[in-house]
């Protein structure tokens, strides 16, 4: 998959210049729509089918700074996924250097429109295919890294 780009901000930056940490867990979210869109299930086609996925848990470490002006790449991948439940893995990287400047997770859910926890592969099962697909094509590569 595509990283997902983004220009740093002036409003997204600190008194010192460096971007607010808080902006890192909006980032996650911006390269996992753009996961999504990529997939061909992006949050509005999501949506207008009567799902939801709500985050459960977020954490990030910060390793490095970023600052107006900069570049970054946010590269998203699903890291374990049940039907029910899924969860994503976070790098961000300077398009510049590749320096890492923040790593994260994060853990959602499915519901439906009666905020009931839904089971994709009963309820949608050509979205549950997606992510399984998705899922065990990105252990295969990993395999193949180590």
């Amino acid at each position: 998959m595509t990283p997902y780009e983004h220009k740093v901000q002036y409003y997204e930056t600190d008194g010192m210049g460096i971007v607010h940490h808080s902006n890192y867990i909006r980032w996650f979210e911006e390269a996992r729509v753009e996961l999504l869109d990529q997939l061909g299930y992006g949050y509005d086609r999501i949506e207008a089918e009567g799902f939801g996925s709500p985050v459960l848990e977020v954490h990030c470490k910060y390793k490095t700074m970023s600052r107006f002006g900069d570049t970054v790449l946010i590269f998203a991948q699903i890291t374990e996924y049940s039907g029910t439940r899924m969860a994503l893995h976070y790098e961000i990287r300077d398009a510049q250097t590749n320096a890492l400047r923040c790593e994260g997770d994060s853990r959602h859910c499915f519901m439906g429109r009666d905020n009931r926890p839904v089971s994709l592969k009963r309820s949608w099962p050509a979205l549950d295919r997606v992510f399984t697909a998705q899922l065990q094509s990105q252990n295969t590569e990993n395999d193949s890294e180590v």
